[in-house]
């Protein structure tokens, strides 16, 4: 009997989440959210560019996390242009790098309007083609490729792509609602020729233009699990993104796990451990330096909130009278502890005595004052690289992991 199909969550956030106008993510924090998500279960983080040149030491850093079982079993997967050149680039600068996805515009908008003639519809394939078995001769296990503006693509030449992608030996395409123009069926209806067709494990990457980011995600990957192949569903902490947003983590978690029609017959793969969702989207909104909204799925301030008095006195009599699912399974709950007397902070200009304090509450012990003095060192550039005062996750990362710290640290021009 053939497996029943899955979906998968492949989280965007430290590539697609930081491409959000306006705001950015120090290389710690993007390090951090690598280490949240593999603690909430998600399948694979696309933790940034392999050709980018001040990428280069925060990403082999982060593959050197995953080799000490840091960050495991979450995969780490780079971001590429479709082009021999970068896949060269990206080996050359990150060579345990082991699964990618390489990325070119399909549609006749882009080919025509953006890259004028220095490609067509034939060379598009066979730029991507090269590109692909460049890239599995030089050691990716895992190729996902990126048809850009896949939704204004005409069909039949997204199977043709489609087709010589898994040809060169992609093991899934990316159908990447660039605008975010899709609507819930019509993507169903798109996925379902695509895959009948193709047979292909598919991503989905969706856009929130139209304020259906989630529902076409999840119609997305339900169409690719009707025809017998696993959907990888791509998300971001938050809902962050370019312009209106990706899908929001939290909600395509609680959508598959609690929408009706999809509870029962459609399955994450990978264990999600929603108790770190709280965790893990308050440090997001911390870094990214944006509130989280009060009526944000799960998370939001009011997502467990009663005011009217139907409803409170419902909720109070059974909490299922008004909720779906119960607070405690995103982590929410526990009390939270304001300080609003003495605090000692560590800082770029923190002496040894404050530091061992701050530390000392953290109860981290250091074998004698030269150890110390080192990660003191490293606590200073900390603040200087993230120019805001470290959470505790933070001041415990550099503690413990000083060597691979001081490389996530330290870029070169």
């Amino acid at each position: 009997m053939a497996k029943k199909p899955k979906i998968y969550i492949i989280d965007v956030t430290n590539r697609d989440g930081v491409q959000t106008s306006r705001i950015c993510l120090t290389k710690l924090e993007k390090t951090m959210i690598n280490i949240y998500l593999n603690d909430l279960g998600v399948f694979q983080s696309e933790f940034g560019f392999p050709v980018t040149r001040h990428e280069t030491n925060y990403l082999n850093a982060n593959l050197e996390l995953a080799e000490l079982g840091v960050i495991k079993p979450m995969r780490l997967s780079g971001w590429l242009r479709a082009i021999p050149k970068d896949v060269e680039g990206a080996f050359k600068a990150v060579p345990k790098l082991k699964h990618v996805n390489l990325s070119i515009s399909t549609s006749d908008q882009m080919i025509i309007h953006k890259f004028q003639g220095k490609l067509d519809h034939k060379s598009i394939i066979d730029e991507m083609a090269e590109a692909v078995k460049l890239a599995k001769s030089l050691g990716a296990e895992t190729i996902g490729v990126n048809a850009e503006d896949a939704s204004r693509t005409k069909i039949e030449y997204l199977i043709e792509f489609s087709k010589a992608a898994k040809e060169a030996g992609a093991c899934r395409l990316r159908y990447c609602d660039t605008l975010g123009c899709e609507s819930p069926h019509n993507i169903y209806e798109r996925i379902s020729k695509l895959i009948s067709s193709v047979k292909m494990d598919v991503e989905i990457h969706c856009h929130n233009d139209l304020g259906m980011v989630v529902a076409n995600s999840v119609m997305g990957a339900k169409a690719a699990n009707d025809a017998g192949f696993n959907a990888y569903i791509n998300t971001c902490v938050n809902g962050m993104g370019e312009r209106a947003g990706n899908a929001d983590l939290v909600s395509i978690i609680l959508a598959i796990k609690y929408a009706a029609g999809l509870r029962d017959n459609y399955q994450i793969a990978e264990e999600v451990n929603l108790k770190k969702a709280w965790e893990l989207c308050k440090y997001a909104s911390y870094a990214f330096g944006v509130p989280i909204p009060i009526n944000q799925p799960g998370i939001g301030a009011n997502a467990f909130a009663h005011e009217s008095g139907i409803h409170a006195d419902g909720a109070l009599k059974d909490r299922r009278n008004y909720e779906l699912y119960d607070f405690e399974e995103l982590g929410r709950g526990e009390p939270e502890i304001i300080e609003t007397g003495r605090q000692i902070t560590a800082g770029e200009y923190s002496g040894i005595k404050g530091f061992r304090n701050v530390y000392d509450n953290l109860e981290i012990e250091f074998k004698d004052d030269k150890e110390a003095a080192k990660v003191l060192e490293l606590v200073r550039y900390a603040n200087v690289h993230n120019q805001k005062p470290l959470t505790k996750g933070e001041l415990r990362f550099v503690a413990k992991y000083p060597d691979i710290a001081r490389k996530i640290f330290t870029m070169e021009p």
